[in-house]
């Protein structure tokens, strides 16, 4: 089986890369830094089960891993995550992955987590289960439940410096879809395009660095500042 680990921090990758290599000898292990990598290494390597974090550098992984399972979908996603919170949990299983873990978790949960996807099965770990059901039973959930899966796509690919015409790109969209989008996303939210990274830093869809890099470029037209 060919596992591909993606995190933005080498440390994690490559420590993780070293776990698995020890705990399932019989497994190829790749690693990759970012999403161009990671597309150049599920288009040579055969690869079967991809452990993605969800906060890459100036990348989403929820917005990536709906672009992996467009060009591969026999491509089985477990999201390894620092981001416990019930809401991201729910957006991440929602793009199609198969399992979500978090970084805190033991190594036996993550080879767990693969043995149980490897054989087309989802794995959430336990204690993020019980979250998720109890937040599911909540109405009153945050900014991911207000807007539809693309929406929030554009969402997060604008919050993390991304202009409309990359995310149409990205997302195979014209750029009038995604400016039809941003329209509907800023009346659920009550918020322009400027305000968008101080609200996915809120509510932990992106990090520090993120909202610090995006503070230093405005999105948006003269008639939004």
């Amino acid at each position: 089986m060919n596992i591909l680990i993606v995190d933005d921090h080498a440390v994690v990758r490559k420590g993780y890369k070293a776990l698995l290599n020890a705990m399932m000898p019989d497994c190829r292990i790749f690693d990759a830094e970012n999403g161009a990598q990671t597309h150049r290494l599920l288009a040579s390597s055969d690869i079967e089960i991809l452990i993605l974090d969800i906060n890459l550098s100036n990348e989403s992984g929820l917005v990536l891993a709906k672009i992996f399972l467009k060009r591969h979908p026999d491509l089985k996603i477990i999201f390894f995550s620092m981001f416990e919170d019930s809401v991201i949990l729910h957006r991440a299983m929602q793009t199609g992955a198969m399992g979500y873990i978090s970084k805190s978790s033991s190594p036996e949960i993550l080879i767990s987590a693969i043995k149980v996807v490897a054989k087309g099965q989802k794995y959430i770990e336990r204690g993020l289960a019980v979250n998720l059901a109890n937040q599911l039973l909540d109405t009153n959930v945050d900014i991911a439940a207000k807007l539809t899966k693309r929406e929030f796509e554009i969402f997060i690919a604008i919050a993390m410096n991304k202009s409309r015409f990359d995310v149409a790109d990205e997302l195979g969209l014209s750029a009038k879809t995604v400016s039809n989008a941003l329209t509907v996303i800023k009346r659920k939210l009550d918020a322009v395009p400027s305000q968008f990274s101080a609200i996915a830093a809120k509510h932990g869809y992106i990090g520090d660095a993120e909202l610090s890099a995006s503070q230093s470029v405005s999105f948006v037209e003269k008639s939004e500042k």
